[in-house]
């Protein structure tokens, strides 16, 4: 087993002052699930379910205040440093995710230069730009230059130019156009064969976790209330996954 979380608890922020101090609900209740080398699972659930500090949790920006996380057998802090650049991560914010004065040859470099990987780095940024499907003309562009479809699409070839095992997609399409959508995910789907990374789908889009994912985590008030195969999404049990099938309508890539 790749990612293997055992009971996750991430404390609500503590509110009022003295003796009236009352904490708030836990963003992350003990939570458990596991996820094989190779897959591709969707964290489905609503806008403050607890599914971007979960994604936090495991690459390493947040504390738990409970649990523990394992990767490939190792405490999880112990495999990031053993294996930096091979967790990867797409935000869903890609404006506020690049720096405003690189270029797009510079911001998918970034990664290798601080990593050190730095031989051939010219013709690797050209293969990734193939790969995200942009033209090399693109290279020499500035962020504000490029359509929100592009820059994401940049934003990708970045995350996977370390060759990444784990890659971490945060609402990666919430921010754009339909149409645009259909294309990132064609794009993620054909990565998905091409590359071999264990992915985790962060997203309140069930349409889209069912067209990508092998299997679905449902987080509803950061309590995971259902895990079934994409394939088994009609046998869902849960009052919560019923309200999002009902919500579901046919996906036509």
């Amino acid at each position: 087993m790749l990612i293997t979380a055992n009971q996750l608890l991430k404390h609500g922020k503590t509110k009022g002052f003295f003796f009236h101090k009352k904490e708030s609900k836990a963003r992350i209740s003990h939570v458990s699930f596991q996820i094989e080398k190779g897959q591709c699972v969707g964290l489905v659930g609503e806008s403050g379910s607890g599914k971007s500090t979960l994604a936090r949790i495991l690459l390493g920006l947040e504390k738990i205040d409970g649990g523990e996380v394992q990767i490939d057998g190792y405490p999880a802090q112990t495999w990031r440093k053993k294996n930096r650049g091979k967790m990867s991560f797409v935000f869903q914010d890609y404006i506020a995710s690049v720096h405003p004065s690189f270029t797009v040859k510079e911001i998918i470099a970034e990664p290798m230069r601080l990593l050190k990987c730095e031989k051939n780095v010219d013709q690797k940024v050209l293969s990734l730009l193939e790969q995200v499907r942009l033209p090399s003309s693109v290279l020499n562009q500035y962020a504000h230059q490029l359509s929100g479809g592009q820059l994401q699409r940049v934003c990708i070839a970045r995350a996977v130019s370390t060759n990444p095992v784990i890659l971490i997609l945060d609402e990666v399409l919430s921010s754009l156009d339909v149409s645009v959508q259909v294309q990132i995910l064609e794009l993620l789907e054909t990565l998905k064969q091409e590359l071999d990374m264990t992915i985790l789908m962060i997203t309140h889009d069930l349409e889209a976790a069912v067209y990508l994912c092998d299997r679905l985590l449902f987080l509803h008030e950061g309590t995971l209330v259902e895990e079934c195969k994409s394939d088994q999404l009609f046998e869902a049990n849960h009052t919560f996954t019923h309200k999002l099938i009902d919500a579901l309508m046919p996906f036509q890539p």
